[in-house]
């Protein structure tokens, strides 16, 4: 017995001596806080620790820390830091079911391993966690541990203490949580994930009303009380939720705080220019499009990114599913877009001469020892260059390269918002370079906006916890870069794409351009499309860059946009593009040729009826 004794009081004093510094209890290290609202000021994602208010016992209402005892550590306000009843109980379950199955921790030993302590499972941290409990009960009165652990235990979402959850899940202060919140609060506390409301509603009322009996059978509140407050079930749905998706959005901003010395040490609220209506449409199509046709079209991926003219990002869908793959492939892959590239080959070309109806031969041609095949292998012969761009003619294309010059196009694209390198190689034409959606989408944006260029952004304010503003975006983008009347015959010739084109199933309401794009073998399919108050982009293919089930731009890519667009663009009024101004009609009198001026007169309203049958649709 006696070398038990000093055995025993070794080992005591060697787990004494290799307990973790005790002096910084009231100290909270943690992560500063990011918090990422929507344009309509909704929760998009938070990062790192968010901590509430500090309360006191008096400051919360009765039944809160009542939840939490009654679920777990009833005994809390009789036992000396260890409840040698629940331990044996929760030993005893434990060896009938040859498993842990309950844990006999009070709430001064969890505190004790959460301020002080890993989670390891082991004999001498448990022995620690017991002398630190000592420790607290001897530090500390039974009111100041629950106050700490209540402000201090972490409930999910990347908070910690009561307050901050029923910030986060109900948006108001523990101060004014019902019963029924409180019950959910509590319930976080065996496994703060699982019972998330943010994560999963069913499991997060299961476990409150779980917690609503045990307070029952503690005498704390009565039968009828749990049911009433059990009917408090549906307003759970509405609790702070964000959706899966928009995490692609959110990690593509919080990328770029740390430009603006947001988070050097402080908690901050991000106004983002997320539309979070559009964000669900955005998603929705992009699902709908890889359930119905994943598996036939041999197609794994897709992505979408849509914004203002001016470059707001509102909504982005960077793949299928976050929680499998947090690869961004609107705003990190680098893929070839195809033919969605040709437009800043016309445009170059435009700046240098060509007009829309300028007529190429499309025939099979070779430049040096390349020689571009259309898509289908059929060639029409005499087309104009409006007609080549609506059809997606790659000998044309090529023809149009070598016209304007590759130094012209390579130009034409970077003024554009095209950041990627570029190849100086007449394959260009046909999209061969990689460059992001994300960048493709942005250079569009010009064409929608008659030549204004725009820079991709998704911030329009920063602010700390205390409300100062620390940025605010001001000022335009980097300009005009397209003279107005040259944007307005783009416009027009990316409007017959759909019109008549290769992007007919893309075809809305209202007048609306863009381009389709397909790239070897039907590794990436996209449509580039706008109205006048929205652009967006759409891409599918497969990350290992295997080939599709003959999946173009004008299939997928094109019914994917139309159906995010047609959602997206409700409640907008009908706009139209910018388009040329109409070259005035001079009438040239001559006795001799009384007729030319009815025939001027008749092929200008020929002009203009063809121009509202297909020009502004």
């Amino acid at each position: 017995m006696l070398w038990g004794l000093v055995l025993g009081g070794g080992a005591l004093a060697y787990f004494a001596l290799t307990l973790p510094p005790t002096d910084e209890l009231t100290l909270a290290t943690r992560r500063p806080s990011v918090t990422l609202l929507g344009e309509d000021g909704s929760l998009i994602a938070t990062f790192g620790d968010l901590f509430g208010e500090p309360l006191r016992l008096k400051d919360m209402p009765r039944y809160l820390p009542e939840a939490v005892i009654a679920t777990e550590d009833r005994r809390f306000y009789s036992h000396f830091g260890v409840d040698l009843i629940g331990l044996g109980r929760a030993a005893y379950a434990d060896l009938r079911a040859g498993h842990v199955v309950q844990g006999g921790s009070t709430i001064t030993q969890q505190l004790a391993k959460n301020l002080f302590l890993t989670n390891e499972r082991t004999l001498s941290r448990k022995i620690q966690e017991v002398m630190l409990a000592l420790w607290l009960e001897h530090k500390f009165s039974k009111d100041q541990i629950l106050e700490i652990y209540l402000n201090r235990i972490y409930l999910g979402a990347g908070t910690y203490g009561v307050d901050a959850a029923a910030r986060r899940y109900f948006g108001k202060s523990a101060r004014e949580v019902s019963l029924y919140e409180a019950a959910v609060i509590a319930g976080l506390l065996k496994a703060p994930t699982r019972f998330s409301p943010a994560h999963d509603v069913d499991a997060a009322a299961d476990r409150a009303e779980q917690v609503l009996a045990n307070m029952v059978d503690a005498g704390y509140i009565t039968a009828a009380q749990a049911a009433t407050a059990e009917r408090q079930r549906s307003g759970l749905g509405q609790a702070a939720r964000t959706p899966p998706g928009s995490r692609y959005f959110a990690d593509w901003v919080a990328q770029q705080l740390s430009s603006f010395g947001a988070t050097q040490g402080r908690d901050i609220v991000v106004a983002t220019t997320l539309d979070p209506r559009m964000q669900t449409e955005a998603e929705a199509a992009v699902l709908d499009t890889l359930e119905r046709n994943g598996e036939k079209s041999m197609v794994g991926e897709g992505a979408l990114v849509a914004m203002s003219p001016d470059g707001a990002v509102r909504a982005m869908v960077g793949g299928r599913n976050y929680a499998d793959s947090q690869f961004n492939r609107a705003a990190q892959a680098l893929r070839q877009p195809g033919s969605s590239f040709k437009p800043f080959v016309y445009l170059a070309a435009l700046e240098h001469g060509l007009r829309p109806s300028d007529h190429f031969i499309d025939h099979p041609i070779r430049i040096g020892n390349w020689q571009p095949h259309n898509y289908e292998g059929k060639y029409r012969g005499d087309v104009t260059a409006a007609e080549a761009v609506a059809q997606s003619l790659n000998s044309v294309a090529a023809q149009v390269l070598e016209r304007a010059g590759i130094d012209n196009v390579i130009n034409a694209a970077h003024r554009l918002g095209i950041t990627s390198d570029l190849t100086h190689d007449a394959s260009l034409a046909l999209g061969t370079s990689d460059v992001s959606l994300l960048e493709l989408t942005t250079a569009y944006a010009a064409f929608a906006s008659g030549g204004v260029a725009a820079w991709p952004y998704g911030i329009r304010e920063i602010r700390d916890s205390d409300g100062q503003v620390i940025y605010r975006r001001s000022g335009p983008g980097p300009g005009r870069v397209v003279d107005p009347a040259i944007a307005g015959e783009m416009n027009e010739m990316l409007t017959g794409v759909i019109a008549h084109g290769t992007g007919r199933a893309a075809q809305l309401d209202r007048p609306a351009a863009g381009k389709t794009g397909t790239t070897q073998d039907s590794r990436d399919a996209l449509f580039i499309g706008y109205t006048a108050d929205l652009v967006c982009g759409v891409w599918f293919g497969n990350d290992d860059n295997s080939p599709m089930n003959h999946v173009t731009g004008g299939t997928l890519p094109a019914r994917t946009w139309h159906a995010f667009m047609v959602q997206a663009t409700r409640g907008m009024p009908v706009k139209p593009l910018p388009m040329p101004e109409a070259a005035p009609v001079v009438a040239e009198a001559s006795s001799s040729s009384p007729l030319i001026q009815p025939l001027q007169g008749a092929m200008t309203g020929l002009q203009r009826l063809l121009h509202a049958i297909f020009g502004g649709r």
